[in-house]
């Protein structure tokens, strides 16, 4: 089952809100990620995890342990690539940051313009929709389409991956709205799969494309990729078993990217760089933009930003990621230019969120002072 059949997590809030974390130890300088992980994987049936850390917006320690397949005794290695589902949601917004500051796009023209082809199936009350609106998750969009058979065509589909996106987006305009379009946050997968083809539709080009040039390439992202891993890296798993494709390859703008922690951490460093003037990809007008709620109690662009979480002192930048074969979770810490990266390849079953969530609960006290007294 794709993951377009599932809950896909926006952001880590409730989870990591619940965590209670401990002081840090004050005789020890700093973790030993390798014993973390081993204790994340303790009483779990994960077959691979993976941590990094920065602090001051650099790369100062990752670690990973486990093997890439149950079926293999192959260690996974620093440079393996997993698969970061929802997470690089914040990637695709950082494409189409790049597309405006280009002139290509606006962020604020109307759906019915920017893509005017869909006007023969469009409900009318999405037609004054923006890319803020979309992007942010206050569309009135629901998370999919409601046609489960439809979606699961795609993963047979031999069309080109533009021609199946305006497919995925004629049947979604044709369905009722979850509320009136920007009036509430309603976490949607639609939303990105829309932006996504108005950015094709606009250049000419393929999502796949566009990401090479304008966000892998400028980066140095060079395992950055879309799908499942390549083979030779790690598998995601279900039942003790690997799986192969979870996903459809249309869905890539909506969370279907893979890539290193090293090359992860590429991006949320730029993140954090940008919010304090020092960015590489975007003006500080579009890192605000991201970084900032759209409204009350709403996310940024895709950002979640929380005043704190577990017990640490924010503001935090938060976001999570699953296909249900893997999860992922990053938070950023702007203040300090701390943050913290967190994959493995397992589903919930067999540990997968748990043993993530063990890792986060080890680090966190690490990045942000306490908000005790």
């Amino acid at each position: 089952m794709s993951l377009l059949a599932r809950r896909a997590r926006a952001v880590v809030v409730a989870l990591c809100c619940a965590l209670v974390v401990p002081a840090p130890a004050h005789a020890k300088p700093w973790l030993d990620l390798d014993r973390v992980l081993t204790k994340a994987m303790r009483h779990t049936h994960v077959p691979a995890m993976g941590v990094l850390v920065l602090r001051d917006g650099a790369v100062v320690d990752q670690a990973v342990r486990g093997v890439r397949r149950t079926d293999s005794p192959d260690p996974v290695q620093e440079g393996d690539a997993w698969m970061i589902g929802s997470t690089s949601k914040v990637q695709t917004v950082a494409l189409i940051a790049r597309l405006v500051e280009l002139g290509t796009l606006s962020w604020e023209a109307p759906l019915s313009a920017m893509l005017p082809d869909a006007s023969g199936t469009r409900r009318p009350e999405y037609a004054q929709v923006t890319l803020v609106q979309l992007l942010g998750h206050r569309a009135g969009l629901p998370e999919n389409v409601s046609d489960m058979a439809f979606i699961e065509a795609f993963m047979t589909d031999t069309r080109s991956l533009p021609e199946q996106r305006l497919d995925y987006v004629a049947r979604a305009l044709s369905e009722a709205p979850t509320s009136p379009p920007g009036t509430d946050w309603s976490y949607s997968n639609t939303g990105f799969l829309i932006a996504a083809a108005i950015a094709e539709r606009a250049t000419g080009r393929t999502y796949e494309a566009l990401m090479r040039d304008e966000v892998f390439g400028p980066l140095g992202m060079t395992t950055a990729g879309f799908g499942a891993p390549p083979a030779g890296q790690p598998s995601g798993h279900a039942a003790g078993a690997p799986v192969g494709v979870s996903n459809a390859d249309m869905f890539a703008p909506a969370g279907n990217l893979h890539m290193s922690l090293g090359d992860w951490a590429r991006f949320n460093a730029d993140q954090l760089a940008g919010e304090r003037g020092h960015g590489t990809l975007l003006t500080p007008e579009d890192y605000a933009r991201m970084q900032t709620p759209t409204a009350p109690g709403a996310s940024g662009l895709d950002w979640g930003i929380q005043p704190s979480i577990a017990g640490r002192i924010g503001p935090a930048w938060v976001h999570g990621g699953s296909d249900g074969f893997w999860f992922a979770y990053v938070v950023l810490f702007p203040n300090s230019g701390n943050g913290v990266l967190v994959v493995d390849n397992a589903d919930e079953a067999m540990g997968g969120d748990k043993a993530a969530m063990a890792a986060l609960k080890a680090v966190l006290p690490w990045l942000a002072p306490t908000g005790d007294k």
